[in-house]
């Protein structure tokens, strides 16, 4: 046995003894709602498909058609030939939900944030980014090579201490955040985190990927806090928009300034013609039905009150357990009465915060929530 296959048995081991493993189970996602894995149907609380339109009929025959018009991938980097004539298209519609000048579309949230960052901020520079923020922030930060600070959660008054303290040392700061963390379900303070920014010079960015569709009548969590100046609103495709890539809005100037300099813009294949064609269609559902927009929460927000836990400000609702072990016997427990609810375990989320997390979409029946209630009312802890 070589060497690297040995270290991986060993570190495979030992994630076995904690029970943190991670492995893949196939999924058949027959609509928005139900998906088969393992011999059985299942109704989904873990898709983060908030308005159910990755199955929606326009937005397929969108992503059809296009396939069809502009072939199966854009074939190069948007600066070779890869900038297809949707991704313009698709630029224009997302600057003017979010009310800016412009906006650039990447491969993939993961993609947009580990190159947004590090286009902004370098090695004489500081991010301060929320703890609980997307690995894909904290990834971002590292790669700028920039001084990286936690701030404690939502606390906008340890934000303020540590620029008080590290602002006047560094050329240019960041404060980065979650807009709605995907594993809490809560929202970050954008109005008191802009106010801390505009007093220190700090540019702000907010990663809006569980927002976007569900919040502010669809515009997402910024649209909470008409006040605030967010510079950089980022976002992805892939949730309540339902298909896949990522984006950042702001001004003309930063936007012109990503497009030739963002190292995940720049040297990455473009968006598929096929993505940018439903995100198009999903935008326009969106713009039509205010409605199906207050739905995931609403739906969230009846869970809550049907367990009695703090009320849904999103889609997103944890359930917290405690232990990997224990997370993992209720995912199983829910699974054998017909829902599929994923167990969320460290390094996801920190030590001893292992949670069931559920997330709630515009089609979810209110006679399956209350059965999924009732079930969740059975395990959790006394």
């Amino acid at each position: 046995m070589d060497s690297l296959t040995r270290y991986a048995e060993v570190k495979l081991t030992a994630l076995d003894a904690r029970t943190l493993r991670r492995t893949l189970v196939e999924t058949i996602r027959t609509d928005g709602l139900w998906l088969e894995r393992g011999g059985k149907r299942l109704l989904s609380f873990s898709c983060n498909d908030y308005l159910n339109l990755s199955h929606h009929p326009a937005v397929k025959q969108a992503a059809a058609d296009a396939a069809l018009a502009y072939g199966a991938g854009a074939g190069a980097s948007r600066l070779i030939t890869g900038d297809h004539p949707l991704l313009e298209t698709l630029e224009r519609r997302l600057a003017a939900l979010k009310g800016t000048e412009a906006a650039c579309v990447f491969g993939s949230g993961y993609l947009a944030n580990t190159g947004i960052i590090p286009t902004f901020a370098g090695p004489d520079d500081l991010v301060i980014v929320d703890e609980l923020a997307h690995a894909c922030i904290w990834a971002g930060a590292k790669l700028s090579g920039a001084r990286v600070l936690p701030f404690r959660h939502n606390d906008v008054d340890h934000l303020a201490a540590l620029l008080g303290e590290h602002r006047a040392a560094a050329g240019h700061a960041i404060v980065a955040t979650d807009g709605v963390f995907s594993m809490d379900g809560d929202i970050a303070p954008l109005d008191r985190l802009s106010d801390i920014c505009a007093a220190n010079d700090a540019w702000l960015l907010s990663d809006d990927a569980h927002g976007v569709g569900v919040l502010g009548e669809g515009k997402g969590s910024a649209a909470l806090f008409p006040g605030a100046h967010i510079h950089l609103q980022m976002g992805t495709l892939s949730k309540a928009i339902g298909g896949y890539g990522g984006y950042l809005c702001a001004t003309q100037p930063v936007i012109d300034f990503v497009k030739t300099r963002a190292r995940t813009v720049v040297y990455s294949t473009g968006l598929p013609p096929a993505s940018a064609a439903s995100a198009i269609a999903a935008l326009d559902v969106i713009a039509a039905d205010p409605a199906l927009c207050a739905a995931p929460v609403a739906k969230a927000r009846l869970f809550t009150r049907l367990t009695d836990l703090p009320p849904a400000q999103s889609p997103i609702v944890p359930v917290l357990l405690g232990s990997a072990e224990t997370a993992l016997a209720a995912s199983a427990a829910l699974e054998d009465q017909g829902f599929a609810v994923v167990a969320i375990r460290p390094p996801t989320v920190p030590v001893g915060t292992a949670r069931l997390r559920i997330a709630f979409s515009a089609g979810h029946d209110d006679r399956d929530i209350e059965r999924l209630a009732a079930a969740v009312n059975r395990l959790k802890p006394a």
